[in-house]
């Protein structure tokens, strides 16, 4: 969810770093028969402490297959602009986001279709039609809060208009950030349209900190208390919360309705021309591999994506508690999908961004 700067996480030393080294090593100078797949992907999966689902997946996978993984992640919106520059000379095999922006990256031609094993088990709504990507870790959007400095969570985005949230309040870019970019679809739901949204959101302004490329940054400003509210995801959020007690995560609702989120699931798709394209196809179905999805909620805090694998965990059963009575709506991606700039464009505008 989701930085504007990139970040590489775990880079192919030795042999494997390029092709011309591989020739030296006396493996084969052929890209497609190197062994390592590149990944671009939105932050949230790999833990701070190489605990989280990516590292774990990563390490099971290689150990599998004997291919490395470059991981390369930064914010969603971040992740499609770099692969569009890189087209002509393309350089990941394996692209996650979250919504709109996997359905962006397909508009623009990055993806290549293709069916992972167990994606049969993925609900509709949760991929492509036409095979183009499919989710591969199921999430929600949410809030966090301070529990120290607030006994209780804000029940609605009205809340948040008080003066004691002054300087207190802070979210992730819409545009840049997926989990920033849901902050505008949630607004927009629960507020009845663009227009009651912008004119919250412009208000709230007075209140917020500024913009911030990554959502994952807050969760530690929120923690400290430099912050008491800020946008997140349950699956992050929920794994920062095992090192930073103080995090709460919520639901805001508008006064006198329901709280409410909707599905922000990790997409994942083979980038079309990938130089890798036979170990791209390996990594997402082994991604959607039984014990890979169960490992989801034990060991990254989020969601199944197979509806014939359920966490049993104690995890699992703490994130069923979580949602229980929220309401969870379905955005219509297309339309995000066709005016996100536009909608970006109104948060500007009203926000002064």
């Amino acid at each position: 969810m989701r930085k504007n700067h990139l970040k590489p996480i775990a880079a192919v030393t030795g042999c494997l770093a390029l092709a011309a080294t591989l020739s030296a090593c006396g493996g084969s100078s052929a890209a497609s028969d190197e062994k390592v797949v590149t990944v671009y992907s939105a932050d949230g999966l790999k833990g701070e402490n190489g605990d989280g689902w990516y590292d774990k997946v990563f390490k099971d996978f290689e150990k599998k297959t004997g291919i490395k993984v470059k991981y390369v992640e930064g914010g969603s919106g971040e992740m499609v602009q770099r692969a569009v520059r890189e087209k002509s000379n393309t350089q990941a095999d394996v692209l996650v986001t979250l919504p709109p922006f996997i359905q962006q990256a397909d508009s623009k031609g990055l993806l290549a279709a293709y069916a992972p094993a167990g994606s049969d088990q993925v609900d509709g709504a949760d991929k492509a039609a036409d095979s183009k990507w499919t989710s591969v870790v199921n999430n929600y959007f949410g809030f966090i809060y301070n529990k120290k400095e607030l006994k209780s969570a804000p029940a609605t985005w009205e809340e948040l208009l008080d003066g004691k949230f002054k300087n207190k309040i802070q979210y992730s870019t819409p545009g840049v950030a997926g989990d920033g970019t849901a902050v505008l679809i949630k607004a927009m739901h629960d507020f009845g349209g663009k227009e009651p949204a912008m004119a919250y959101l412009k208000k709230l302004q007075a209140n917020n900190v500024g913009p911030s490329a990554s959502t994952g940054k807050l969760a530690p400003k929120v923690d400290k208390g430099e912050l008491l509210a800020a946008n997140g995801d349950v699956q992050m959020n929920f794994a920062q919360s095992k090192d930073m007690p103080n995090l709460g995560i919520w639901f805001p609702a508008k006064q006198g309705g329901k709280s409410t989120t909707f599905a922000l699931p990790y997409a994942a798709g083979l980038v079309n021309k990938a130089p890798h394209s036979a170990n791209g196809k390996k990594l997402l179905d082994f991604m959607l591999s039984e014990q890979a999805q169960k490992d989801v909620s034990a060991v990254g805090g989020g969601f199944s994506a197979r509806k014939d694998v359920k966490g049993t965990d104690a995890n699992a059963i703490e994130l069923a508690k979580l949602m229980d009575g929220v309401e969870v709506f379905e955005p219509d991606w297309s339309d995000i999908g066709t005016n996100l700039d536009g909608y970006v464009e109104a948060w500007k505008s009203a926000t002064g961004s």
